[in-house]
């Protein structure tokens, strides 16, 4: 099954909004160069009349100094952009970040796409639909035949209970062994015994996991079964709208935000019984692990914290504090949480999952997918989810093979230089043709397309948010402060040509993926960036453990998890997740579980932590 060009997406169909002086070096930035030299110095410089009410200038009446004697110079350029609320402080940044990252991505961009004239190649990924009736979608997707298990027992132990399968827990209530009702309290207890220390979980919704519940065993007990999620508690990132509970999108800003949305992926979970347990932490506005109540930490090391922002959902999955979550990826936030927390979870094709009422970053790069004890659990999770969601321009049905009945045999998949060799030892062993394989393309500049891309786009978002001042209120100034006050000074014709340097990438690399699926590393930087940009999937398949760094004693129980990612062309998840599923047939990894109860003798966490591990840095 190598895959042909009509095995991808058409065109990968997305869809985005997408010095002679210090003041001609940031006009050049924002195309207006000519403009300002044409300029006397005479002109006096332009003060905004009408100034909207929600875009006041509170900064500008500091007292000049030598740093504001700098910075003047650049007001008349930010005056054009009606962006004068931005003190001199923040302008001396923005031009130290233009100089450093924003002009070097430009004309790399430049060189890749835009030295000929008639835009007659490398068009962008942007889609416009001029339709205004949108048919009535039917859900006509043929559905996964998913395995029965049969013969289990309920375990004494409700610690064995948190960590069984969906099907297996599935298997306990309909057996009437347990109710999803004595389901619901044996996580709630866990999340209320483990959340002090990891700071996983925002809000518990528990009178609406125990009407959810009892619901669900009600419908049992009349004949009526809505399926493998019947019944089963789980938890959604809390930047996925519930109604009448706080949707906090983790950010000190927004804590007390209630969104009257019933989101798109909330809905389909709840019409297959599923029994929503609470939402979980997001880094703040869905960026790495901070957020206004904390830091998340991770289960198998809870001295170190869990990286991306899907960190409540990655976190609760380890340590047994929910069966499934619903996580987010715009750029890592599934993979980084997912490998360092030893998660099973999908990062599913662009489109695949429908976002209304979740919080959006970059209409072209946004996903929602599964983080799960299993690939089987991830498989049957997205089957409820995925789909067309009729208020997502960007959702679509995929037509999806069963990855229940995928022949691996007939499969080629290819193995790169960063490939955990057990997972090819294994998957070849299984009678699947393993290759060696590198995925070829000329694009340099794509981490710089990926950071353009998802900047504007969320600046596009929270423009109201940046102009009051209320980013000085967010949890880490390092993070979207700093990159979205870059991201104000980028031209448009440049944001587009980042685009149609994307479109370029996207075609070599449905060009070079000459295998069914590769195996490498999943939380490499330039690959995350590849994956998202092309919008193709990948499974987080944790591959073992090794001894943490510095460990206060060689008995400890704490461990650093070994993960590799296993890689699949656009609409073709259940490759990805049959050889996962493959290849946890055979091993274990998967199903152990973290320290948290018991670090080992002599371990203690120090408090405040020595391993601070740093917050994701944006690359040009």
């Amino acid at each position: 099954m190598i895959p042909s060009a009509a095995m991808w997406p058409e065109n990968m169909i997305v869809r985005c909004p997408s010095s002679r002086t210090r003041v001609l070096f940031l006009i050049i930035t924002l195309l207006l160069s000519t403009l300002l030299f044409c300029i006397p110095s005479s002109i006096p410089q332009h003060q905004p009349q009408n100034m909207d009410s929600a875009s006041p200038e509170p900064f500008r009446h500091e007292k000049r100094s030598k740093k504001g004697d700098d910075a003047s110079g650049l007001e008349r350029g930010f005056s054009m952009l009606d962006a004068v609320f931005f003190n001199d402080s923040k302008m001396l940044e923005i031009e130290k970040g233009a100089k450093e990252l924003t002009i070097p991505i430009i004309k790399d961009n430049r060189k890749i796409v835009a030295t000929t004239n008639g835009g007659l190649k490398h068009p962008s990924p942007l889609v416009f639909n001029s339709e205004w009736k949108h048919e009535e979608i039917h859900d006509d997707v043929k559905r996964f035949n998913h395995p029965s298990v049969s013969g289990v027992t309920r375990p004494e132990n409700e610690e064995d209970i948190a960590f069984m399968t969906i099907l297996e827990l599935g298997h306990l209530i309909r057996t009437k062994q347990i109710s999803s009702e004595e389901l619901v309290g044996i996580f709630l207890k866990r999340i209320k015994r483990y959340n002090p220390v990891l700071e996983a979980v925002i809000t518990i919704t528990e009178d609406l996991a125990y009407k959810q519940a009892k619901q669900a065993d009600q419908l049992l007990s009349q004949g009526v079964d809505l399926g493998p999620l019947h019944g089963i508690p789980y938890g959604l990132k809390d930047i996925i709208a519930v109604p009448e509970y706080k949707t906090t999108w983790g950010s000190t800003t927004f804590k007390d935000q209630v969104l009257d949305i019933e989101a798109w992926v909330y809905k389909r979970l709840k019409s297959a019984g599923a029994v929503l347990l609470g939402k979980l932490v997001t880094g703040s506005l869905a960026y790495d692990d901070i957020w206004f109540g904390g830091r998340t930490r991770n289960p198998w090391n809870i001295e170190e914290f869990t990286t991306g922002s899907s960190a409540g959902p990655a976190a609760c999955t380890s340590a047994g504090m929910v069966p499934f979550a619903i996580g987010s990826e715009t750029a890592g936030s599934i993979t980084y949480p997912s490998a360092r927390c030893g998660v099973t979870a999908l990062r599913p094709t662009f489109g695949a999952v429908g976002r209304t009422g979740v919080l959006s970053l970059s209409e072209s790069l946004d996903k929602l997918g599964p983080l799960c004890r299993s690939a089987v659990d991830c498989a049957i999770v997205l089957d409820v989810i995925r789909g067309k969601d009729p208020d997502d321009l960007s959702s679509r049905k995929i037509f999806l093979d069963d990855p229940f009945s995928v022949d691996i045999t007939k499969l080629t998949v290819g193995y790169i230089e960063d490939a955990e060799m057990e997972v090819v030892d294994v998957l070849r062993s299984k009678g699947v043709k393993m290759v060696p394989f590198k995925l070829n393309y000329t694009v340099e500049s794509v981490q710089g397309i990926l950071n353009f891309t998802m900047d504007v786009d969320m600046l596009a978002h929270f423009d109201a948010w940046q102009r009051s001042g209320q980013d000085d209120e967010f949890e880490a100034q390092d993070q979207w402060p700093t990159e979205l006050r870059r991201a104000r000074v980028i031209p448009a014709v440049d944001y587009i040509q980042s685009q149609r340097a994307r479109g370029k990438l996207i075609q070599e690399v449905k060009e070079g993926f000459t295998v069914d699926a590769f195996v490498g590393n999943v939380t490499d930087w330039e690959k995350v960036c590849v994956g998202n940009l092309v919008g193709m999937p990948v499974m987080v398949v944790p591959v073992g453990f090794e001894k943490i760094k510095d460990p206060p004693t060689n008995a400890t129980r704490r461990r650093s998890t070994v993960t590799t990612g296993i890689y699949a062309p656009p609409d073709h998840d259940h490759i990805a997740l049959a050889l996962t599923m493959a290849y946890q047939s055979v091993t274990d990894h998967h199903k152990q579980r973290p320290p948290i109860d018991n670090l080992g003798p002599d371990d203690a966490i120090p408090n405040p932590p020595k391993a601070l591990i740093p917050p994701r840095i944006l690359k040009g």
